[in-house]
């Protein structure tokens, strides 16, 4: 387990929330998610940190000791000192953050930080569709307009909610009625089938109403699964409108994911290690937030899997 990430300022696509003509979800705005960059096919270190100026991340080197060596001197007469052995070189720079494990180890941020008892939240321990009064389940045009995020994607049974996406396009998202606010914490276990690379899974905080395109995108996965990243949006485009982490991860086993929103700054955790932070102020979303689980399609004109994400609890904290 690491014990930091790499903080990456990339320019992948900003999402669509707040920046223009949304679909709807039962009467409600429907938020989308942003694609990252691509990522390596295989789970490694993150990526070399390169960050806006006030999203900063730092990674150590150790020198290792000098060596010497003594001359033995003889009797016919002094010899002179051998020269010293070549100075070990300093230990390469290592990676803020070593790859996880392949499988998650079930840690969660709320208990290694003791964020307390739960405020809200959903278990899905129960079976049928998702919970009416604690989700706005989406019934629109999918992201970007591409494909339909349906009701019927969705099922809950044996204590897991799970969205379906077929391979016409046809998926699901839904955004959460409870803990609408500004600040707090929230952490969701989430996995997916080994899914086509155009099934994107993510885990947002949201407003459409929110001033700059402001979005958390706390867990999203682009084409590959062997990495998980980390969004937060404060501008709707530009040069500068976002940071960015990217975590190895394998996307295909249950992980849980995390996002710690406090006036001081804003983290993201994956098994209970940090691997984001930004404490820009001017990064801070002005509005209230509240949550948004979606599998987002990306169609590249070749013939999509079917393919699905799980969502075992999503649990929020003060």
């Amino acid at each position: 387990m690491f014990k930091k990430i790499a903080i990456v300022m990339t320019m992948g696509a900003l999402s669509l929330t707040g920046c223009g003509p949304a679909p709807t979800t039962n009467g409600a705005a429907d938020p989308s998610s942003a694609d990252g960059a691509s990522a390596p096919a295989t789970p490694g270190p993150t990526d070399t940190a390169t960050l806006s100026p006030a999203a900063t991340a730092s990674s150590s080197q150790t020198p290792a000791a000098e060596g010497t060596t003594e001359a033995t001197p003889v009797t016919s007469a002094p010899a002179p000192p051998a020269a010293p052995a070549p100075a070990a070189a300093p230990a390469a720079a290592q990676p803020a953050s070593q790859a996880l494990a392949t499988t998650g180890d079930g840690a969660q941020a709320a208990t290694a930080f003791g964020w307390g008892p739960v405020l809200t939240g959903d278990e899905f321990s129960y079976t049928g569709a998702p919970d009416r009064t604690k989700w706005s389940v989406y019934n629109s045009a999918g992201h970007a307009g591409k494909g339909l995020r349906s009701p019927q994607a969705w099922s809950v049974a044996n204590g897991v909610a799970t969205v379906s996406g077929d391979a016409a396009g046809t998926t699901g998202g839904m955004s959460a009625k409870f803990a609408e606010q500004r600040y707090g914490r929230w952490e969701t276990r989430m996995k997916t089938n080994a899914r086509d690379p155009k099934y994107h899974p993510v885990l947002i905080l949201n407003n459409n109403s929110a001033p700059n395109c402001a979005e958390i995108d706390y867990a999203e996965g682009s084409s590959v699964t062997s990495v998980m990243r980390f969004f937060l949006h404060y501008a709707c485009g530009g040069a500068d409108f976002q940071t960015t982490a990217a975590t190895p991860v394998d996307g295909t086993q249950w992980h849980n994911y995390a996002v710690e929103w406090t006036p001081d700054g804003i983290s993201g955790y994956v098994d209970g290690v940090k691997t984001f932070t930004d404490t820009n102020p001017a990064h801070q979303p002005s509005t209230v937030m509240k949550q948004t689980v979606q599998l987002d399609w990306f169609p590249d004109g070749s013939a999509t899997k079917p393919s699905q994400m799980q969502v075992d609890w999503v649990r929020v904290y003060k």
